[in-house]
C-alpha cells in the first residue's frame, strides 16, 4: 500500500469514527461493542474521537504494516539513559508532572485499561466490562491471580483505594482526570462498577489507561504503608512487569523482570538499567561507546541526531511528537509585570509590563530557531494545540496570533515600553536544562539581534529548574509539554489559573496566580472539556488557545518530533514504538 492509499484509508476511518450523533450517550456504538476484554479498533477510534483525542497521526500507525524484526532473545540485560536530567525525582503516579517519570511507572505499575499502537482499547487489569445503555455505568471484572511486587494480592479493594487517593488534591496532582466519576462501588473482591456524572467517551480510552491516565495507575496501599509516601515516590510497588530493586536519588534506576507477571510472554529482558544523563556530550559518548543501549526521557539533544543518524550501530527513527515548548515568562517580574490579564486585550497593551511580554513574544523567529536550534526537526507553535490532534489544530493561529513573528511590531513595543533598542533594560536569565543549553543561546541570540537585550543562558538540572518553576522563582524559562493528544493535555494541565503545572507551589500571598490567570479562557477550557459534540467542543479549544496566544501565556516556541535512538542490537518491535513512552517489557536483545 503506498502512501497515497494509505492516507486515502486513514481519513476514511477519521470520517467514520466521527460519524456518530453526539446525543447518543454510547457515541453511535452497541452495547456489545463497549463489552468484552478488548474493544476494536473500530470502537477504539470513536471513542478517541468522540472524546476529541482521534487524529491522523494516531490512526495512521495501525494501518501500516508490521515491519519485519530480526528475532530477540530472552533475558539479558538493557542499559538505558535517560535524556536531559540529572535525577528521577518521583514514580509515584499521583505526583509524576513529567512524561519522562510516567515512561518508567507505566512498566513497573498497571492501570485497567491499555490502548496499544494501534489503538485498539484493551484490558490490563480489568478482564472485562459492561457498559449500561445509558453510558453512566461501567461494571468491570477484575483479572483474577494478579500480585503485587511485595506478594499482596490484588482485589478490587486496591482500585478503591487508587480512586480515593486520586480524587483528592490534596495527594494526586491528577484529580481531575476522573472528576467525572459520581461513585465508584465494590461488587465483590474482583469486581468494581463506575458510575458517571454524565455520558464520557474517553472514559476507558484515557481516565482508566495506563500509559496516560495516571490518575488510576494503581498503587499498592500496602506498599505505602511500608514506605511511607516518600520512599514510594522512588521504588514505587506495582503489579507491571517490571519491579524496581534499586533507586536512590540522584542514581540509576534498576528494574529487574517480576516472575509472576500476569502475562507469561513478559517481559523480555531480566534486567534494565536507566541512569539519568544530563548533557549532549555525556549521551553522545556513552551511546557511542557502547556504555548505554537505548535512549528515553527528554528528547534526544537536537544537535545530536544527524551525528547518531550517521552511525552504522544506531537506529534512529523518528515519528510526529505531540507535545509544546515554550518561553515561559514571569509575570511577576517588575519590568514584565502583568498583575491582572482580565483586561481587554487592547487595554493591556497599554500595558508596559504587557508590551515587553508581548515584544518577547513577537521577537521569537520560530523557523529561525527551529532551524539552528532543532537542526529542522520541529514545527513552529503559537498555542498549545499541536499538529498531532489535527481535528483542533487551527492553522490559521500562526497568521492571526498577536504572537506572530514581527520584529518591528516587537522593537516598537519595546520603544514604546521605555526600552528603545533594548537601552535600560535589565539583563534577563533564561533557565534551561543542560541539554537544552543550546537551544537557550540560539533564543538568547534571537532576543539580542531583534530587541537589542542581553539574555543570559542559564542552565539548571531538571529537578532543581522544575522546582524554580513551580515557585514562580525564575525570569525565562524554556520548557513544556509532551504526550499531549488531547486538548485537556495542553489546556487543562497548563492554560488555566487551577493547572497543576501553573505555579503549583508559588507564595500565594505574593503571587495570587502563577504565569498566567484569564477568566474567559478559564471558562472556555472548563467548557470544552465536558463538551460532547466534537465541532463545538473544537471551537471552544480553539477559543481558549487563541487566547492564551494572544494574551501571550508563554511566548509558544515549538512543536518537537518523537526522536527514539538505540543500539542496533536493541529489537523495538512496532507494538513497543509509542511516541512519547516505552514500552520496555516488550523490547529485547538481538
Amino acid at each position: 500500500m503506498d502512501d497515497k492509499d494509505l492516507m486515502k484509508r486513514a481519513e476514511a476511518e477519521l470520517r467514520e469514527a466521527h460519524d456518530f450523533d453526539p446525543r447518543d450517550p454510547l457515541f453511535g456504538l452497541s452495547k456489545d461493542e463497549l463489552r468484552g476484554n478488548k474493544i476494536s479498533r473500530r470502537a477504539t477510534l470513536r471513542l478517541l474521537a468522540a472524546g476529541g483525542a482521534l487524529t491522523v497521526a494516531q490512526v495512521l500507525p495501525g494501518l501500516r504494516p508490521t515491519a519485519a524484526f530480526a528475532g530477540g532473545h530472552g533475558g539479558g540485560e538493557l542499559k538505558c539513559a535517560w535524556s536531559g536530567v540529572g535525577e528521577i525525582v518521583t514514580l509515584d503516579p499521583a505526583q509524576i508532572n513529567q512524561v519522562l517519570q510516567f515512561q518508567i511507572a507505566s512498566n513497573v505499575m498497571s492501570g485497567l485499561m491499555h490502548i496499544d499502537n494501534t489503538l485498539v482499547a484493551q484490558g490490563d487489569l480489568a478482564e472485562n466490562w459492561e457498559v449500561s445503555a445509558d453510558g453512566l455505568n461501567y461494571t468491570i471484572k477484575l483479572r483474577e491471580g494478579v500480585t503485587f511486587h511485595n506478594g499482596d494480592a490484588f482485589t478490587a479493594d486496591d482500585v478503591l483505594f487508587t480512586f480515593e487517593r486520586s480524587s483528592n488534591p490534596e495527594t494526586s496532582i491528577h484529580s481531575r482526570v476522573i472528576a467525572n466519576v459520581a461513585q465508584l462501588e465494590k461488587l465483590n473482591d474482583l469486581e468494581v462498577k463506575f458510575t458517571l456524572k454524565k455520558p464520557q467517551a474517553s472514559f476507558l480510552t484515557k481516565a482508566l489507561e495506563r500509559a496516560s491516565g495516571r490518575a488510576m495507575t494503581i498503587v499498592s496501599r500496602g506498599g505505602l504503608e511500608a514506605l511511607g509516601t516518600a520512599q514510594y515516590g522512588l521504588t514505587p510497588v506495582g503489579t507491571g512487569p517490571y519491579k524496581i530493586t534499586s533507586h536512590q536519588q540522584g542514581q540509576s534506576v534498576v528494574l529487574e523482570k517480576f516472575a509472576d507477571y500476569y502475562d507469561p510472554e513478559r517481559p523480555k529482558l531480566d534486567k534494565i538499567t536507566i541512569t539519568p544523563v544530563d548533557g549532549a556530550e555525556p549521551l553522545a559518548a556513552a551511546l557511542e561507546a557502547g556504555d548505554i543501549q537505548y535512549v528515553g526521557g527528554n528528547p534526544v539533544p537536537a544537535q545530536l541526531v544527524d551525528r547518531f543518524k550517521q552511525n552504522p550501530d544506531l537506529s534512529v527513527d523518528v515519528k510526529p511528537g505531540p507535545g509544546f515548548q515554550s518561553i515561559w515568562i514571569n509575570p511577576w517580574r517588575d519590568f514584565m509585570r502583568v498583575d491582572n490579564f482580565d483586561k481587554p486585550l487592547e487595554e493591556l497593551k497599554k500595558e508596559k509590563g504587557f508590551m515587553v511580554r508581548l515584544a518577547l513574544a513577537k521577537a521569537l523567529d520560530r523557523d529561525l530557531f527551529i532551524q539552528q536550534g532543532r537542526f529542522g526537526n520541529g514545527v513552529p507553535a503559537h498555542g498549545t494545540i499541536n499538529p498531532a490532534m489535527g481535528f483542533y489544530f487551527d492553522d490559521t493561529l500562526a497568521g492571526s496570533s498577536e504572537q506572530a513573528f514581527d520584529p518591528e511590531g516587537a522593537k516598537q513595543l519595546m520603544a514604546d515600553a521605555g526600552y528603545p533598542n533594548g537601552e535600560g533594560f535589565p539583563e534577563l536569565k533564561l533557565q534551561t536544562t543542560p541539554n537544552t543549553r543550546r537551544d537557550g543561546l540560539v533564543v538568547a541570540n534571537i532576543f539580542k539581534q531583534v530587541l537589542g537585550i542581553t539574555v543570559t543562558v542559564d542552565p539548571k538540572d531538571f529537578s532543581v529548574g522544575i522546582e524554580e518553576f513551580n515557585k514562580m522563582d525564575f525570569d525565562l524559562r524554556l520548557g513544556g509539554s509532551g504526550g499531549d493528544y488531547d486538548p485537556d493535555d495542553g489546556l487543562v494541565d497548563w492554560m488555566q489559573t487551577s493547572s497543576k503545572f501553573n505555579g503549583r507551589d508559588r507564595d500565594q500571598s505574593v503571587h495570587p496566580f502563577g504565569f498566567f490567570s484569564e477568566a474567559e479562557s478559564d471558562a472556555a477550557i472548563d467548557a470544552q472539556s465536558v463538551t460532547a459534540k466534537p465541532e463545538e467542543r473544537r471551537e471552544l479549544v480553539q477559543k481558549a488557545n487563541a487566547i492564551t496566544s494572544n494574551k501571550v501565556a508563554c511566548g509558544f516556541l515549538y512543536h518537537p518530533v518523537d526522536i527514539l535512538v538505540h543500539n542496533k542490537s536493541v529489537i523495538v518491535p512496532e507494538d513497543a514504538r509509542i511516541p512519547g513512552l516505552h514500552e520496555l517489557d516488550r523490547i529485547s536483545l538481538a
